[in-house]
């Protein structure tokens, strides 16, 4: 048999051995990386469809790598300052980008003078930008929402009644039953609002698992037990008469990467990875938002026109993006949102691109955004002054509604890592197009990139665009209240809250009480700002008689004001509609602490008065003389070296029938002078006449409030008391600036 015979007849077994080698080098593989590999996506189950990859985040993002043809992306820089590749925290380093792309040129170089162009041209441009390269696209095939009441039921927030619903909205996923999406929505409204109310919507799960459980207690700040943080947001906003929501995003999308072939965005795509320019995470939670809108508009005890979205962190950029592309919400309050949120991409302090380009971020992003963290790609390289948008311009696209950008400090865990600054010049950066659009902006006159932060604490909230940056940590807490007084001034908001009619038990007078409306919350933490400047030797204490003459928003008694006491060092502690109990609260809450006053002037009472039948003066009497000796004893305790001027509570004709209590009242004050620590001054012989009927012109035509000329009698009494304790005025002085009712200072 020759060489080529015996080959013929040997093939078909090398063959085989060839094969069976080749099968079990293939097994071996397969063994050694199942637990990386994902699953094949011709596999089918019963149902008939390939089930979702079941990617690792690192997975996931390395395939979009690979598909943007990136080889190694930069690190991000670390939050550890002892790290060696620590993020930058030097103004000197932190605009390698100075030059930020301008909001109001198209991209054919032509300027943007008029609305209309912004409508039409420049805004569709710069959404068209985000959308394609920061946060990706909602898919056009993106299925139908419908939204189902699980739960109501009737419940207690501050005080109120309030009915509370649980929402599901179910995503129609017939296109691919392996990936089920129900959106959890939480919403409360006042149970008795005489008209629609408006409701802010907040990203997180809220009470929503707690159906049934009972509410949970009212913090009063300063309270006993409290640790002197404000109300709850809820609390606040029932109580000014909002409504709320809370929108779950974790039931939107999962706050992962792992998460990208599942929730919404695995559903639109039937479980498969996302493409370069498809949404990431952040956009599907807005989606998700605009969807719980969709439902709000449908319920006829919410007024739809009014509603507002918030968030904090990662949920503050969530609402910034939600505000910017869905111009049916009415007003945004954005809270530390930092990189991806307010942060100017461009600024290199703290958190970075690269941090949002890494594996453990880049879901938020759309993948498109990997370009900008590239080291090395196809492409070359990219960075933070490649990208055709930044910050300033999401924030522009909120234009010209309501928007509030918030912070705090890093000292309260609000860290540097955010940028307080960055986000600062961003919103400066914006205001261009709010003026454009015929809204107020903050009121910078500087360019954003010599724009400095304002102090903590000043807020400019002159305009729709606003910022404010509280002395408190990772929150948006401390800022509610100035935020809820901002929104009610521009929507023209009036508590909209009418619960059915209760008997009303008045607090006794002597009983410290605080007030708990945004407004005057907001007015006390003035105060107590205002103890710590200046120097301070005359106290006024009082109500709104007191609070005018002082105050920013009465120029004309605040002229007269300086014109009586300039060189004594007085300052202004009143505060409008406080009872005595009120004012008593505010004393034994820090509105006196460390001022050692060497005169205090008080005026109390007429609130506790009020319009009161004479039939009750006997229990009226006695009730406000306790009120305002209860006063006396908290001054001479925080102020112990003080002379106390008690002023007798002025005649009012808004109802004349309450003079003779004025009247009693005043003569049981007089029992409680002593001509030396406390001394009386009535003036109301120069104010009315013997029956009480006030002369002409000292009272303003609501004949409560005194007039200009009221003021200057009450002055006119007291200077030479003060000249007698503390000498004539010097010629400077040194007493802390005026303020003034917080609703009304703009």
């Amino acid at each position: 048999m020759n060489l080529r015979e015996r080959l013929r007849l040997a093939l078909p077994a090398l063959f085989v051995i060839v094969l069976l080698v080749v099968l079990l080098a293939a097994n071996l593989r397969g063994q050694q990386s199942t637990a990386s590999m994902p699953a094949p996506v011709s596999a089918a189950n019963s149902s008939g469809f390939p089930p979702p990859m079941n990617w690792t985040a690192d997975e996931d993002h390395q395939n979009m790598m690979d598909q943007l043809g990136i080889n190694a992306l930069r690190p991000g820089p670390s939050g550890n300052e002892n790290a060696p590749n620590h993020a930058n925290y030097h103004e000197s380093k932190a605009n390698p980008f100075p030059d930020l792309p301008d909001v109001l040129t198209l991209k054919n170089g032509k300027k943007v003078t008029s609305a209309q162009v912004w409508w039409t041209q420049r805004r569709p441009e710069i959404v068209e930008d985000f959308e394609r390269e920061v946060i990706g696209r909602v898919p056009k095939n993106v299925p139908n929402v419908t939204w189902t009441v699980v739960n109501s039921e009737n419940a207690v927030v501050a005080s109120h009644p309030v009915i509370k619903q649980q929402l599901v909205g179910h995503i129609d996923n017939s296109s691919y039953p392996l990936i089920s999406v129900d959106i959890q929505m939480l919403l409360v409204r006042p149970a008795d609002a005489a008209a629609p109310v408006s409701v802010m919507m907040m990203f997180g799960r809220g009470d929503f698992a707690r159906a049934g459980a009972a509410p949970l207690p009212f913090a009063i700040p300063g309270a006993p037990g409290s640790p002197g943080s404000d109300p709850p947001a809820t609390e606040q906003l029932i109580t000014d008469g909002w409504g709320y929501a809370y929108i779950n995003p974790a039931s939107i999308q999962a706050d992962n990467g792992a998460g990208l072939t599942k929730g919404i965005i695995g559903l639109v795509n039937k479980g498969k990875p996302r493409k370069p320019d498809d949404w990431g995470a952040l956009r599907a939670w807005a989606w998700g938002a605009s969807r719980g809108l969709d439902y709000l508009e449908t319920d006829k005890a919410v007024d739809a026109k009014h509603v507002g979205i918030e968030g904090v962190s990662r949920y503050g950029k969530a609402a910034l993006l939600t505000m910017a592309l869905d111009r049916r919400f009415a007003l945004v309050l954005v809270g530390s949102s930092g990189e991806g949120g307010a942060k100017l991409h461009r600024r290199n302090f703290g958190e970075a691109v690269e941090n949002l380009t890494g594996s453990g971020e880049y879901h938020w992003m759309a993948g498109n955004f990997l370009k900008y963290g590239a080291a090395e790609a196809t492409f070359g390289s990219k960075n933070a002054g490649d990208l055709p948008v930044d910050a300033h311009e999401l924030i522009a696209l909120c234009a010209p509604r309501l928007t509030f950008i918030s912070y705090g400090v890093p000292e309260k865990g609000d860290a540097k890592w955010l940028d307080q600054q960055g986000s600062y010049m961003a919103t400066v950066a914006a205001e261009r197009v709010f003026r454009l659009l015929g809204a107020r902006d903050l009121g910078v006159a500087e360019d954003y990139y010599t724009a400095k932060l304002p102090p903590i604490k000043t807020g400019l909230l002159d305009g729709e665009l606003a910022w404010r940056q509280h002395d408190g940590g990772h929150t948006d807490g401390p800022n509610w209240k100035y935020f809820i007084t901002w929104a009610d001034r521009f929507l023209h908001h009036k508590a909209a809250f009418a619960p059915a009619p209760a008997p009303v038990v008045p607090l006794p007078a002597d009983q410290p009480a605080p007030r708990t409306d945004p407004n005057s919350l907001i007015a006390h933490e003035q105060l107590l700002d205002k103890t710590k400047k200046g120097r301070i030797d005359i106290y006024f204490e009082g109500d709104s008689i007191t609070r005018r003459w002082g105050a920013t928003d009465y120029p004309a008694l605040l002229a007269n004001w300086k014109q009586s006491f300039f060189g004594w060092n007085a300052a202004d502690f009143g505060w409008g509609a406080d009872k005595t109990e009120n004012i008593l609260w505010r004393l034994e809450n820090g509105e006196l602490d460390g001022v050692n006053p060497k005169i205090v002037v008080l005026l109390a009472g007429t609130n506790n008065v009020g319009r009161t039948v004479p039939a009750a003066g006997d229990a009226k009497v006695a009730d406000v003389t306790n009120g305002i000796q209860a006063i006396l004893r908290a001054l001479q305790a925080k102020a112990p070296d003080a002379t106390i001027i008690l002023t007798a509570i002025f005649p009012r004709n808004d109802n004349p029938a309450v003079m003779p209590i004025i009247d009693r009242i005043n003569e049981n004050l007089s029992k409680l002078a002593d001509g030396k620590k406390i001394r009386l001054l009535n003036v109301n012989d120069k104010l009315a006449d013997r029956d009480g009927k006030l002369f002409d012109g000292v009272m303003n035509p609501d004949k409560l409030h005194p007039a200009l000329k009221g003021y200057q009698v009450w002055a006119d009494a007291l200077r030479p008391i003060l000249t007698e304790l503390l000498g004539p005025p010097a010629k400077e002085d040194h007493a802390p600036p005026p303020t003034g009712d917080p609703s009304a200072a703009h």
